[in-house]
C-alpha cells in the first residue's frame, strides 16, 4: 500500500487522515531548534527507503507552533524522490515563509488550516484547504460533496435539464454550514489583528525569559504564533504551579509514535523534545498583568 511521511510531534489527527485512506504511517524525525520536521532526517530516511524501495508517496510537514516547515528544501527533495506534499498548516494560519502567507502552496501540492476554537479563526470545527492545482481543486469539490456535481461542463452523460446533478465518485458530506461560513468570513477580516496580537505576546516573553528556555524562529519564517513552546527541565513543577493558580498551560505534545495505537519506533530528537517542552498561554485576550503572572512562575 501506499506510505505516508509525517512527523511525531503533532496531534493524532495528522496521521489518522493518512490511515483512514489505507495508508501506512512512518514518522521523521524533528529539528531540535525549530520542533519542525528535520530536512537532514528526512535526507538520510529517504536515502535509505530508496535502497529498501519503500519511498513514500506523500509527505506531510507539520507547521508547528504557527512556524513554517522549511518547505523550499522539502520541495525540492519531493522532485527528486517523487513524493507529494500536503502542509499540515493547521497551526499556521497567518504565518509567512520566504516572504509569503503560509498556504500560497508555492513549495507544495496542499496546505490544510484548521478553524478549531483553539486556532487562529474558529468556524466552530472544520477547515479549508488550499491548492494552486485545478485537478485536486475539482476532486476536492467532489468529495467535499457526496461526490456530486452540478457543473454541466464536467457531467459524463447528457444533462435533463437545469436541474441536473452528477454523482461521479464516492464523496463525503465535508460541508462547512452556512453559519460557520459566516462565522468564518466574519472572522477572517479579522486574522491580522489576531495574528499581530499573539506576535506582541510572543515578544513580551522572548524579552522577558532566558534565551535558553526560548523557542528558535527560522529567519526564513515569521510566525503566527499559535502556540509558545519553552523547554525546560522543571516542566512538571511549573506546570503543576501554574495549573493551581488556573492558568492553562499545556504539553505539545504526546509524540505520536509513543500512542499504544502507534507503537512506532523511538525518534531521538522528538523524545527530548517531549521530555521539556511546556505551552505557555498564549491568546488574543491575555492581558499584560495575566502574562506577567504567568513569567513570575518561570
Amino acid at each position: 500500500g501506499d506510505i505516508v511521511w509525517t512527523t511525531a510531534n503533532t496531534f493524532v489527527a495528522t496521521a489518522n487522515a493518512a490511515l483512514y485512506c489505507g495508508a501506512t504511517v512512518d514518522f521523521v524525525d524533528i529539528d531540535l531548534r525549530t520542533y519542525n520536521l528535520s530536512i537532514n532526517s528526512l535526507k538520510e530516511k529517504l536515502i535509505q527507503a530508496k535502497k529498501d524501495n519503500k519511498l513514500p508517496k506523500l509527505l506531510v510537514p507539520v507547521h508547528f507552533a504557527g512556524q513554517s516547515c522549511e518547505m523550499k528544501a522539502i520541495w525540492e527533495l519531493s522532485k527528486e524522490y517523487g513524493f507529494k506534499v500536503v502542509e499540515d498548516a493547521c497551526h499556521a494560519l497567518g504565518g509567512e515563509y520566504l516572504n509569503k502567507k503560509v498556504g500560497s502552496c508555492e513549495y507544495s501540492d496542499m496546505a490544510v488550516f484548521s478553524f478549531h476554537p483553539v486556532k487562529m479563526i474558529t468556524t466552530g470545527e472544520g477547515g479549508a484547504i488550499m491548492t494552486n492545482s485545478k485537478d485536486l481543486s475539482d476532486k476536492i469539490e467532489l468529495m467535499r460533496s457526496h461526490g456530486i456535481t452540478k457543473d454541466p461542463s464536467n457531467f459524463v452523460n447528457e444533462s435533463d435539464g437545469s436541474w441536473y446533478y452528477e454523482q461521479q465518485i464516492l464523496g463525503f458530506n465535508y460541508r462547512l454550514t452556512d453559519i460557520q461560513a459566516a462565522l468564518g468570513i466574519s472572522q477572517l477580516k479579522r486574522l491580522d489583528s489576531f495574528v499581530e496580537k499573539r506576535r506582541a505576546i510572543a515578544k513580551q516573553y522572548c524579552d522577558q525569559l532566558n534565551d535558553d528556555i526560548l523557542p528558535y524562529q527560522h529567519p526564513d519564517t515569521n510566525s503566527s504564533w499559535h502556540l509558545f513552546v519553552i523547554q525546560t527541565k522543571n516542566r512538571k513543577e511549573i506546570y503543576q504551579n501554574l495549573r493551581e493558580q488556573d492558568i492553562m498551560a499545556q504539553v505539545h505534545y504526546i509524540p505520536v509514535n509513543h500512542q499504544p495505537f502507534h507503537n512506532a519506533k523511538i525518534l531521538i530528537n522528538s523524545d527530548v523534545f517531549y521530555q521539556y517542552c511546556l505551552s505557555l498561554p498564549i491568546y488574543v485576550d491575555l492581558t499584560v498583568d495575566e502574562q506577567k503572572k504567568v513569567i513570575s512562575f518561570l
